[in-house]
């Protein structure tokens, strides 16, 4: 491969991240409108529901999907819409949703500057499926559409509860299952949806089109994998806490030993947790389950040997393809290896605007703190939003030390409207020297105060729940 030719920094072209994309305001207008319909429902769809269908039939005209998505609108209209006809209007929704997420990903590649894989991220052909439980997932999600988000209750909800249990058992329906049982809690906890006075009228249409276009045979199907060997090089790690589960995400270069293009990929792991376990605490629910967690934080590449691999560059951990390797600080990564590594391409259901999380390396830049505390840097390219609401507390990074920064390693994505930095590691300067601070430096442990207390508060909640479950158990 030729060399690169040198070009301006991420930094100098984040001013095309402020610029109009065509056509993106009337496809997220059509979505929104689709969306409204489903709060009030499409039992007896009045003139402004059926107006929001007529809108998403409009956007979709000549597309394939065209004359499936206006029989559909029509049947919706009147109310008298079946399950194909919600399918199609769930397809619609999310086609519309992927042509942004592709039109913000191209704008991406332009401010990058990186390569994009042109390889297809399609599902492995599937197994045998039931196909009474996607037929009956399909029923219940087709009720929800009709009473609409106001119209919910927990008898309407609670019908979900009977399905969710008949497929967890099966592996190729789990992540449907998991998918329904998820919206299902959420629903439950607003119910009754009459008395709501906020509706998530975006994410529960996201979760309800997305579960609907799971129930099509072959949809819910595993990835198709490769195997990688080669140098992992982590970035950074994003990680993600609720009330009873935490996942942590690591983001790195990988280098193919046969010298092939070097490839962005991302490496995960979610375990379930108590609601007690917070902070640093959190690592040491996580670690026993992924050793790269400790290599990220102390700074180290990893080994890889036919470690399995998706096409969209998600790594499916196994402990015995990986080892330790030497040495590898993230901003020589980013500053070295990021800006030629190739970007994986999107699975087709998976191409979502919610979904962008691209790794970024900025430097150079002046930091402006808002009157509402938000935090702005501003390039030779122009202003990019600083995203300090996902820094985590389980690591030493802060919004303080991000304000103070000259250089960073973040996750480009974009959300109400705009792109924003999601910080993951920063450079600042402390007593003249250059500092690097890690949001997931305390994944391996930590000799910090704050971690430490928060290691210890960790412990002591976990052998208390092992000693009452032990109880519970002996009675």
């Amino acid at each position: 491969m030729p060399p690169r030719e040198p070009g301006p920094g991420a930094g100098e072209r984040t001013g095309l991240l402020g610029e109009t994309v065509a056509g993106l305001d009337e496809a997220l207008a059509a979505v929104d409108a689709f969306d409204g319909a489903l709060v009030a429902g499409l039992l007896r769809p009045r003139p402004a529901e059926a107006a929001g269908l007529t809108e998403l039939a409009r956007a979709v005209a000549g597309t394939p999907l065209a004359a499936g998505v206006a029989e559909a609108a029509e049947k919706a209209a009147a109310g008298a819409a079946g399950e194909d006809h919600f399918v199609a209007l769930a397809a619609a929704r999310t086609a519309l949703l992927g042509s942004v997420h592709d039109a913000l990903t191209t704008r991406v590649d332009e401010m990058t500057g990186r390569p994009h894989s042109e390889e297809e991220a399609l599902p492995a052909p599937g197994g045998q499926q039931t196909p009474n439980l996607l037929a009956a997932a399909r029923s219940w999600l087709s009720d929800l559409a009709r009473a609409g988000w106001q119209g919910i209750d927990h008898d309407l909800v609670s019908a979900s509860a009977p399905v969710v249990s008949a497929m967890l058992p099966d592996p190729e329906l789990r992540r449907l299952a998991t998918l329904l049982d998820g919206f299902a809690a959420e629903l439950a906890a607003s119910c009754p949806g009459v008395s709501l006075e906020r509706i998530p009228a975006r994410r529960w249409a996201d979760l309800w089109s997305r579960a609907l276009l799971l129930t099509l045979p072959g949809a819910a199907g595993a990835p198709a994998t490769g195997t990688a060997t080669g140098r992992l090089l982590p970035l950074g790690i994003d990680l993600h806490e609720h009330a009873t589960a935490v996942q942590a995400q690591v983001h790195a270069v990988f280098e193919p030993a046969d010298g092939s293009v070097p490839r962005l990929v991302r490496a995960g792991v979610s375990v379930p947790k108590p609601d007690t376990v917070v902070g640093a605490g959190l690592w040491q629910l996580l670690r026993p389950h992924m050793s790269l967690l400790a290599v990220a934080g102390e700074s180290r590449s990893m080994d890889l040997t036919d470690m399995p691999i998706t096409a969209e560059g998600d790594l499916i951990w196994s402990e015995a393809c990986a080892r330790t390797g030497e040495a590898a600080d993230a901003f020589a990564t980013a500053r070295v290896a990021l800006p030629a590594a190739a970007a994986a391409a999107a699975a087709p259901l998976d191409r979502h605007p919610a979904r962008i999380a691209v790794p970024v390396f900025l430097e150079g830049y002046a930091t402006r703190k808002e009157d509402d505390g938000a935090l702005t840097w501003t390039t030779a390219g122009g202003d990019l939003a600083v995203d300090t609401d996902r820094i985590p507390t389980a690591g030493p990074l802060t919004p303080e030390a991000v304000a103070a920064s000259n250089a960073c390693i973040g996750l480009l994505r974009w959300d109400a409207g705009t792109f924003c930095v999601q910080p993951l590691a920063v450079e600042t300067t402390a007593r003249k020297k250059a500092v690097a601070v890690h949001a997931g430096a305390w994944a391996g442990g930590t000799a910090d105060k704050a971690g430490v207390k928060a290691e210890k508060a960790a412990t002591d909640a976990a052998a208390v729940l092992r000693e009452r479950a032990g109880r519970l158990l002996r009675k």
